[in-house]
């Protein structure tokens, strides 16, 4: 049995080589993803397709980079503080995950603003 912590380091390996399948194939059927916009409360996508759409610019931005800063985790919850920058800009934010059967079932994210 892989661990929270373990299965969300995999999944953040992937989408740090901007591997979109790779990250999909992570995730339960009925995921939850929480974009961090539009303000105030962002989009929430539930399954793999919308996930996918949601998605896709990000990882076609291939000189973008993603490094989590920190990660802690209790029971099948991981938060994970993060910075992404792009270009000239940059973010930084967490995401709060919940693993089920070894996938990623929710990724809440939330960004400073």
């Amino acid at each position: 049995m892989t661990s929270a912590r373990d299965t969300v380091d995999a999944f953040g390996e992937r989408w740090g080589a901007h591997d979109l399948d790779g990250c999909l194939a992570m995730l339960t059927d009925d995921c939850v993803f929480d974009a961090t916009g539009p303000a105030p409360d962002g989009t929430r996508c539930v399954g793999v397709d919308a996930i996918r759409a949601a998605w896709e610019p990000i990882f076609a931005d291939t000189a973008a980079t993603f490094t989590a800063e920190e990660t802690f985790d209790a029971d099948d919850r991981v938060v994970q503080l993060w910075r992404y920058d792009w270009g000239d800009g940059h973010v930084r934010g967490v995401d709060v995950f919940r693993v089920r059967d070894g996938k990623v079932a929710e990724k809440l994210s939330y960004v400073k603003g």
